[in-house]
């Protein structure tokens, strides 16, 4: 299937979403928009989605996902859709519930490859002082995206 990308201009850089006809395949923050690439209705609902995210109108996405990785990281993923908007949890937290409470540091990996950023929310993943730790994006977009989501930080 072909894969289409669609764009938005977030008050924290240009988020660029991409998916076939079935399922969003990745979400990432780029520094410019890809030339000559199609869209489709699917890409299109993920940006509006997107965009309502930064309004602050919407909390949950309802877009499916196609997230492919190893089991491991597949795992912590799926953890990381459940983190509710405006929550935070450690890296801890997440190796405990999935069965790995030693895998911490690899569950701190898995969430940096996780490939749809802000949708499969990593950004609410945090060290088990409190501290901002490992953002692929930057940890001021972390900041920023748990403060608009109403977190109080340290």
């Amino acid at each position: 299937m072909e894969l289409c990308f669609g764009y938005y201009e977030s008050p924290i850089g240009l988020v660029e979403i991409s998916g076939t006809t079935d399922v969003i395949r990745s979400l990432n923050f780029v520094e410019e928009r890809r030339e000559g690439c199609c869209s489709n209705s699917l890409v299109e609902r993920a940006v509006k989605e997107i965009k309502e995210y930064f309004r602050g109108n919407r909390q949950q996405f309802d877009v499916p996902l196609d997230l492919q990785g190893t089991p491991f990281q597949e795992a912590v993923w799926q953890e990381l859709l459940k983190i509710p908007y405006g929550s935070t949890v450690s890296y801890g937290d997440i190796a405990r519930a999935i069965g790995k409470p030693k895998a911490v540091r690899a569950v701190g990996g898995a969430n940096h490859q996780n490939p749809i950023a802000l949708i499969v929310p990593c950004h609410r993943v945090i060290g088990s002082d409190g501290s901002m730790t490992g953002y692929g994006s930057g940890i001021w977009r972390k900041e920023w995206l748990l403060k608009h989501e109403g977190k109080k930080l340290k």
